[in-house]
């Protein structure tokens, strides 16, 4: 999930540009309104992402400043860091007991990002819109 200043691209889904998004938006006449509640659910959402983000810094210092590893492998260390932080709230009597373990050493990596081609970025874009209008669909059907 991404705001509205990235295109659609496969792993990223924007919201609906030049739509209402936010609460206080939704009080504007005009629009789509299948959009707009997409829009909604989408702020929705990315508030709950980040508060999820907030809560593993504060217990993972490698979520802290991970620029310099590439995109693969900050996506393996937030998968990690999701599963422990899950294993830690279901299994530890005393969860504090993992927030003094051992510092992990870092790397560079050594895998590389490749970006895909106009065509296959438009490709994608394409995909991930249509993506886009289902999951838009299902909510409207959902709650109407």
């Amino acid at each position: 999930m991404v705001d509205s200043g990235y295109p659609n691209r496969l792993g990223y889904l924007a919201p609906y540009r030049g739509t209402n998004y936010h609460l206080r938006d939704r009080r504007r006449p005009g629009g789509d309104p299948r959009k707009e509640r997409f829009n909604y659910r989408h702020s929705s959402l990315c508030n709950v992402v980040e508060r999820t983000f907030r809560i593993w810094k504060s217990r993972f210092q490698i979520l802290r400043g991970m620029p310099h590893y590439t995109v693969r492998t900050q996506r393996d260390i937030i998968i990690a860091c999701a599963v422990l932080h899950n294993f830690i709230k279901m299994f530890a009597e005393d969860a504090d007991v993992f927030n003094n373990g051992v510092e992990q050493q870092e790397d560079g990596g050594d895998d590389q990002d490749v970006d895909p081609a106009p065509e296959q970025q438009n490709l994608e874009a394409m995909a991930m819109g249509d993506l886009r209008d289902y999951i838009r669909d299902t909510i409207w059907v959902s709650e109407n």
